[in-house]
C-alpha cells in the first residue's frame, strides 16, 4: 500500500499548498487525495479518520462551489474572522463531534464490532472533530480553519506514525508547516482586505 499512500500524501500536500496560497485548485486535488484515504484508513481500522475524509470530500464539493462563485456585487468570497458567535459554535462543534465519534467508536469497540474496532478511539475522535470543523471554516474562508487544521496536524503526526503509515505522518508534518504559514497568510490577506 505504500505507492498508494505516496500518491495520497503528494495530492495532499499539493492541495494544502494551494489552500494556503487561496487558490481554488485546492479542491480538486483535495477530492482525490480524501478518496484515496477513505480507503487507506478503512484498511488501517481508522475509521472516524475514514468518515472524515468522506466529510471532507463533501465539503470539498461545497467550498470549490463556494469559492467559484460570486455574490450579488461580483465579489469573490473573502478571508473573513470568525464572529463571537461562530468562535463559540465552532469550538462546541469540535467537543460535540468528539463526543459523538467517540461513544460510536467506544460502542463499536464493546459490542465486538471486530470490522468497526478502532485502535485509537479517544484520538481517532479527537482529530476527526477538529478536522471537520476545520474544513467547513476553510469552505467559507473563516481565517479560524488554520487553528483548527494545526491543532488536528499535531495528533496526526504520531497517531499515522504508530499504525506505520510513514508517508502520510510525513504528510501530517508538511500540513503543519504550511497551515502555520497559511495562518499567516490569510491573517495578513484578512488584514489587507478590511483596511481597504
Amino acid at each position: 500500500m505504500n505507492w498508494i499512500e505516496l500518491t495520497a500524501a503528494i495530492f495532499g500536500v499539493i492541495s494544502v499548498w494551494y489552500a494556503r496560497k487561496e487558490r481554488i485548485l485546492v479542491f480538486p486535488f483535495g477530492i482525490i487525495n480524501v478518496a484515496i484515504y477513505i480507503y487507506i484508513c478503512f484498511e488501517a481500522r481508522l475509521y472516524a479518520n475514514a468518515g472524515i475524509n468522506m466529510a471532507y470530500l463533501g465539503s470539498n464539493i461545497y467550498g470549490w462551489y463556494m469559492w467559484s462563485r460570486t455574490g450579488d456585487d461580483n465579489q469573490q468570497l473573502q478571508i473573513k474572522r470568525n464572529t463571537s458567535t461562530q468562535k463559540i459554535f465552532s469550538w462546541g462543534a469540535v467537543g460535540l463531534i468528539y463526543a459523538s465519534v467517540f461513544l460510536l467508536l467506544r460502542w463499536a469497540n464493546r459490542n465486538d464490532a471486530a470490522y468497526m474496532a478502532s485502535w485509537l478511539p479517544w484520538i481517532d475522535a479527537f482529530n476527526t472533530s477538529f478536522f471537520l470543523v476545520a474544513t467547513i471554516l476553510m469552505a467559507v474562508k473563516k481565517l479560524e480553519n488554520w487553528q483548527f487544521w494545526i491543532i488536528g496536524n499535531i495528533v496526526s503526526i504520531p497517531i499515522y506514525l504508530s499504525q506505520g503509515l510513514y508517508f502520510t505522518s510525513l504528510q501530517y508534518t508538511v500540513f503543519l508547516v504550511l497551515a502555520i504559514l497559511g495562518w499567516r497568510e490569510w491573517k495578513a490577506k484578512e488584514k489587507q482586505n478590511n483596511d481597504a
